[in-house]
């Protein structure tokens, strides 16, 4: 397929889409599209960013055009897929394609959603959670269900929407048409098509477990303790819009914070945000209104957004196909881009799996981090001002007072020196006859191991009675 006008479609399509300005296809539309128009399954895998929406979007139309009781179902992983497909599907529907949608997702006013249904909308776009929980209320009818899309199956599968899924297809009737869709095809994958699509037709533009050859890929080996400052001369050095990629939502809105103290136009999304916030964070970040944003995983995927220049890992993804899809968030729609990933040493065994994934003939690396950088003594205990050990010249604790803490169980008392009875200082106590077994056991008594220091003291006042019997009998 050259070119889509060339293809057999609609007319109300077709022009809809010379309006669009789209005239040459991506390899993965030019091959998914012919064979979705004869009506076969289809499992599809390209690299992110290649169009893979418009590919089944385009049959997915032209099917409901042609059968006026047909509906369609579009399962995405996140919200923000979600939202971005339908905007794509609504871009190529014009007024003379009177085709209502409604888009399901969690974070959104349930109420709407029921009102969209009711206006009976053909083309239903959702996730997989949310649209069991319209099941479960009956108000989600999928019994006309002829267009089933399964997209970035992978994601959800990580995600753990297998059960929603399954329970989901109990409700579409056998005799549909699916078209699976994914970025990576690991081997569940393949085991679930075998399951839900009937001798589907399979798919492939480009390779599954490569970023596109526009994207410049580097990587800094940095120890963890100067990430941050490492980030801010990123940031200076960079001009246009960067997308930092962080493990856990909590560092990335501390993150956020920091640099918002800092001066930096920054802007945070993660899991924990409002629909509707997120919907802001997103626009204000298409607009240019942030130039920085720092994200979880769950901008990995879906997030179609041209403007994003540069992509920087400041940590590592936890699965290696989600590398793929956090530097796919660059060099969009054929545009070039660059991709950073900061490497600390235990990095090591992640960074050594996702360059398999890219590369099945890579050899483990790493060795340059530590032939660049020495490596640093740790010590199992800090140093601070509460705690010196040993002075280096006398073996002496410089200071009893700041060494030993008033939470510490074995020397609590240590500090604190017990002062001895008056009766004891005086000479005439040492000049006491104690019966000979009860000397051993009062040595015992009287000094302790808490109480050295009165052993000290009771021998420099022996010394200067000079009473040589007490001294022997004390020693035995």
């Amino acid at each position: 397929m050259e070119n889509f006008t060339s293809i057999k479609i609609e007319d109300s399509l077709k022009n809809s889409l010379q309006k669009m300005n789209f005239i040459k296809p991506t390899p993965i539309q030019g091959m998914a599209i012919p064979v979705a128009l004869e009506g076969k399954d289809i499992l599809g895998t390209a690299q992110t960013g290649t169009g893979k929406t418009l590919a089944f979007s385009i049959p997915l139309i032209n099917k409901l055009i042609l059968d006026e009781n047909a509906v369609a179902l579009v399962m995405c992983p996140t919200r923000e897929l979600a939202t971005q497909v339908l905007a794509a599907i609504k871009s190529i529907i014009s007024d003379k394609i009177n085709i209502k949608t409604a888009l399901l997702i969690g974070g959104e006013s349930m109420q709407h959603q029921l009102r969209q249904l009711g206006n009976k909308s053909r083309i239903i776009v959702g996730t997989p959670g949310r649209i069991n929980d319209h099941l479960k209320r009956k108000s989600l009818n999928l019994i006309a269900t002829k267009y089933l899309v399964l997209d970035e199956m992978d994601r959800m599968l990580d995600m753990g929407f297998t059960p929603q899924i399954e329970m989901i297809l109990k409700f579409v009737p056998k005799d549909h048409q699916t078209l699976l869709f994914s970025a990576t095809l690991p081997e569940n994958i393949l085991r679930i098509s075998k399951r839900y699509l009937i001798n589907p037709e399979r798919i492939s533009a480009g390779s599954t477990s490569a970023p596109v050859e526009k994207i410049k890929q580097e990587t800094l080996y940095v120890f963890k303790e100067n990430k941050y400052d490492e980030l801010i001369n990123q940031f200076l050095s960079r001009k246009g819009s960067i997308l930092v990629f962080v493990k856990t939502r909590r560092s990335a809105d501390k993150m956020v914070k920091r640099l918002k103290e800092e001066g930096h136009s920054a802007d945070a999304i993660h899991g924990d945000l409002r629909q509707s916030k997120r919907d802001r964070v997103i626009n204000s970040f298409r607009k240019g209104l942030k130039r920085i944003l720092i994200a979880t995983d769950v901008a990995a995927r879906g997030l179609d957004i041209p403007l994003i220049q540069h992509v920087i890992n400041y940590d590592l993804p936890q699965v290696p196909e989600d590398y793929v899809h956090r530097v796919g968030r660059t060099a969009r729609a054929g545009s070039e881009g660059s991709a950073l990933t900061f490497l600390t040493p235990d990095d090591k065994p992640m960074w050594n799996s996702i360059s398999k994934l890219i590369d099945p003939n890579f050899k483990t690396e790493l060795n340059k981090f530590t032939k660049n950088h020495k490596k640093k003594k740790k010590f199992k205990t800090s140093f601070n001002n509460k705690r010196k050990f040993i002075d280096q010249n006398h073996f002496r604790f410089r200071d009893k007072k700041k060494f030993f803490n008033k939470d510490d169980y074995s020397f609590s008392n240590f500090d604190k020196k017990k002062k001895l009875p008056e009766f004891k200082k005086s000479p005439k106590y040492f000049q006491i006859k104690l019966p000979e077994r009860s000397i051993k056991d009062a040595y015992r008594k009287d000094f302790s191991y808490k109480k050295k220091k009165n052993l000290k003291i009771e021998i420099v006042e022996i010394n200067i009675l000079s009473s040589k019997n007490i001294i022997k009998s004390s020693i035995t």
